[in-house]
């Protein structure tokens, strides 16, 4: 889930214009991508579980990707991945690099006004985590003078303050599991998808959600504003995977549960 950052975009658009200038356009509308017989996707390739790089080597992997390709058989086209930085995403999809963006962008009222998008594909509630056995939180009203160990500059850090956590501020995920684990915090608040992968990377972690906020982050695949043929063909791709289990199926390899509604 990610945001924007106004000087990096402002950086980025630049940067991405001045490529595309330089670069033949992608077929991005639906008859173009029929045509051509390839959808061109932006993606970071950096971003695990979601567009990754095993190891930083071979080919592109992860959720995003593998519902992507799905998508693109669908529509039967192939998919050509082009990785960019997170916010040349978007200046590349404003210049006509891609057709879509595939990088678990999350849908905002900003955002519809400038971006066409999909019907999500991922469905990521904000989660407390705690130690395993802990029952003195089981709501975001008993945050209230517990300690919490969140990034700064995350959505996070706000919502654990509004609700009355002292917060202590850390780098990320790691360093705030790592301070849970050792009792040193009472808990963290982060989206459930980021809990989900951890407990599959690490089953044995003595760690539990004990609550969930109840507006649920939904990402989806993003296109130029007003190219909505395509956009309703990826709908209806996306509706036969969900009908016949392979968004279920997806979502279970990457994160043992469906996050995909």
């Amino acid at each position: 889930m990610r945001t924007f950052k106004v000087t990096a975009v402002l950086a980025a658009a630049a940067a991405s214009l001045s490529l595309a200038a330089c670069a033949a356009a992608a077929p991005t509308s639906l008859d173009a991508v029929r045509d051509e017989g390839t959808i061109v996707v932006g993606t970071e390739g950096t971003y695990r579980p979601f567009s990754f790089h095993e190891n930083g080597v071979g080919g592109l992997t992860g959720y995003d990707v593998e519902i992507t390709e799905a998508v693109a058989d669908k529509l039967g086209v192939e998919v050509q991945f082009e990785e960019a930085q997170w916010d040349a995403l978007f200046a590349g999809l404003n210049a006509g690099r891609f057709a879509m963006v595939a990088n678990q962008v999350s849908v905002t009222p900003e955002r519809e006004g400038s971006y066409e998008f999909s019907e999500p594909y991922t469905v990521s509630p904000g989660v407390i985590v705690v130690r395993e056995g802990d029952s003195a939180i089981t709501s975001f009203a008993d945050l209230a003078g517990k300690t919490t160990a969140q990034s700064l500059s995350s959505n996070w850090y706000t919502l654990a303050q509004e609700n009355g956590a002292s917060v202590e501020a850390v780098e990320g995920w790691a360093q705030s599991v790592s301070l849970l684990e050792q009792g040193r915090v009472d808990a963290t608040v982060n989206d459930r998808l980021t809990f989900l992968d951890y407990m599959l990377q690490t089953p044995d972690a003595p760690i539990q959600v004990a609550a969930e906020t109840d507006d649920p982050a939904l990402m989806a695949f993003a296109f130029a504003k007003d190219n909505t043929e395509l956009r309703d063909a990826v709908n209806a791709a996306l509706k036969e995977l969900r009908d016949d289990g392979t968004l279920a199926e997806i979502s279970m390899k990457y994160f043992g549960e469906d996050v995909s509604q």
